[in-house]
């Protein structure tokens, strides 16, 4: 049986969710700007199908180390701005094993796992339910 997820932080209201969510995705465009810009600078803008697949490689891999790294420590910068923390079972931020399983279960699960906090009861995310994390409030924002 596995413990279950402490109650000593609220869980972070679906409304702050969702606008950390939008921040998050405006923040990540911005990054993916300046690994495009990067990317496309050192290969001189070849258009060749092993560079196009090279590129959303390394993008893909962008994503995925902004998303993990942050995880891992806790909150990423729209986390912060809505006072928002992600914990896993024991309070504490999440370890890389977590928080790539959190990714993973993000990226096969898009919009699901959203909507899957209407219906669940401490509404989590689905991929917060599975990975054994969770987001919680900070205080008042």
């Amino acid at each position: 049986m596995t413990p279950s997820l402490s109650t000593s932080f609220p869980t972070a209201s679906l409304s702050k969710r969702f606008a950390a969510m939008i921040y998050e995705a405006l923040l990540l465009l911005a990054l993916l700007f300046v690994a495009d810009y990067l990317f496309i600078s050192l290969t001189h803008n070849r258009q060749s199908m092993p560079f196009r697949a090279g590129l959303q490689l390394w993008l893909a891999s962008v994503i995925g180390v902004y998303f993990v790294w942050q995880w891992q420590h806790g909150q990423s910068l729209a986390m912060k701005t809505w006072r928002i923390r992600l914990i896993a079972r024991d309070n504490q931020s999440p370890t890389l094993t977590r928080s790539i399983v959190r990714l993973l279960f993000v990226i096969c699960l898009p919009g699901i796992s959203q909507l899957w906090a209407f219906v669940d009861r401490d509404r989590q995310f689905l991929h917060d339910r599975l990975a054994g994390t969770r987001l919680v409030s900070l205080g008042k924002r």
